[in-house]
């Protein structure tokens, strides 16, 4: 049995070991392990991790290593960062910052919602690496603000969630402003959809691919189950239910609008007083401020919208309710990622009304995990779920095939004879046969049913 790989075996500077080793850091995650010796040598990387695997510090730690071997070549940016959210960017800025402790090297961060100007003199300070979100650097690069002619790494995080959120263009367009030998390190969930393969094209030369455990692979360390609901009211029932007899540190409570994280956030706060809400209208202080009440434990329960589900690293966060099913089944694996993180187990619970019963099967198929039933008397409401379907064919029939004699033969022949209609044309496409296809694609015109989308 070969013994575990360290980090001092991956070849970083030591000023970089340093900084792990105060921070108790001996051993790469299996992304770490997987990305930093490629992304040292200079190559481009396409990689897909699942979330709360450590791939922050995939990029961070070969990103820190390049620039303390080289010289800057000029004085513009030499590593760009780009992340989908505020959050997910000052957790990047904070890794950052604790891995180049022992460095001079200097990293700011540029994201929607702080004071523009404040920003502007940050970009002249000229930091070696930028932390932010395209929104706003497209705010300063459009004023002239930025320069990314001398860039050597370009990373784009969460770069899936980016494309979501419709940055694609912005993505694009800061894209075309870097420098063309740069490095570019591409993290995404999932590399099968369209649109992230052919941005990925865009954007990566000759890129090395490299897939680890996705979205789709089952999360041991975090019990799935749901609960059947009649509707919203009995979903607020249910979820005061779970908040007083689940056991917790922190709980996470997901819905799929703003409007509904606002009210349903005020309706948990009346009945328990230790709870907060958050989602993306909110201003920036708001956000830092409840944030930080939640990671202290001083708040013990957040409602939140999609916003909180990618990239942020909370420790003990042991409780996930989807009040609202996520919307498809990568949003379903970041959402519950927030528990079970490094090591620790979790529960997430779903909250399924009648019609987010398909929802549920397709993301359960999805990720190839069978969602527990949990059923609590004390709440139980009248929706038990989908009628059983009648079984169709062989097994739907259970009438006894009775022989026919050879007159009887005879006599259901004649009288099928007598039934035809005579001197009349084939039936109209309408009344065909239904195994009868008409001619065009080659599968007819039968109209199929619609599924739930299900990425």
């Amino acid at each position: 049995m070969t013994d575990p790989v360290s980090f001092a075996d991956l070849g970083l500077n030591e000023r970089l070991l340093k900084a792990l080793d105060k921070h108790n850091f001996t051993t790469p995650t299996a992304v770490q392990e997987a990305t930093i010796p490629p992304a040292l040598y200079g190559q481009d990387l396409m990689v897909s991790a699942k979330t709360g695997s450590g791939k922050t510090a995939a990029f961070v730690l070969p990103i820190l290593d390049k620039l303390l071997q080289r010289s800057p070549r000029n004085t513009g940016t030499r590593a760009l960062i780009l992340v989908p959210t505020r959050e997910l960017a000052k957790q990047v800025f904070k890794q950052i910052k604790m891995l180049s402790s022992f460095t001079r090297l200097q990293t700011g961060l540029i994201i929607g919602g702080e004071d523009y100007n404040f920003q502007k003199v940050i970009l002249r300070d000229n930091p070696e690496i930028i932390v932010g979100t395209p929104g706003r650097i497209v705010e300063h690069m459009e004023k002239g603000a930025t320069d990314f002619e001398d860039l050597e790494v370009l990373v784009l995080d969460e770069a899936d969630r980016m494309l979501d959120m419709g940055f694609t263009d912005d993505v694009l367009n800061i894209v075309a402003q870097c420098d063309l030998e740069r490095q570019t390190l591409f993290f995404s969930a999932t590399l099968k959809q369209r649109q992230i393969m052919k941005v990925g094209e865009q954007v990566l030369t000759n890129p090395e691919k490299i897939i680890l455990e996705t979205v789709r692979d089952e999360n041991k360390a975090i019990q799935q189950q749901y609960v059947l609901a009649d509707d919203e009211r009995h979903k607020e029932r249910i979820l005061l239910w779970l908040l007083a007899n689940e056991p917790f540190d922190k709980a996470l409570v997901f819905t799929n609008s703003r409007e509904s994280t606002a009210r349903l956030g005020q309706f948990v706060s009346g009945h328990t007083g230790n709870s907060a809400f958050i989602h993306g209208e909110l201003d920036q202080q708001e956000r830092t401020s409840i944030m930080a009440s939640f990671r202290s434990g001083k708040t013990k329960v957040l409602i939140a919208t999609d916003v909180a589900s990618r990239g942020l690293d909370i420790s003990g966060v042991d409780l996930v309710i989807n009040f609202h099913m996520a919307r498809n089944g990568d949003d379903y694996v970041h959402r519950i990622g927030r528990t079970g993180r490094a090591g620790a187990t979790g529960k997430a619970i779903s909250l399924i009304a009648h019609n987010e019963w398909n929802l549920k099967a397709g993301i359960s198929k999805y990720i190839k995990v069978e969602l527990e039933h949990l059923k609590i008397k004390a709440v139980e409401g009248t929706y038990k779920g989908p009628k059983k379907v009648k079984a169709s064919g062989k097994a739907a029939s259970t009438k006894k095939k009775v022989k026919l004699s050879p007159k009887q033969v005879k006599q259901k022949e004649k009288a099928k004879l007598k039934a035809k209609p005579k001197g009349k044309g084939p039936k109209s496409p309408a009344k065909q046969d239904a195994s009868v296809v008409e001619p065009g694609d080659g599968f007819g015109t039968i109209k199929k049913k619609k599924r739930p989308f299900v990425e």
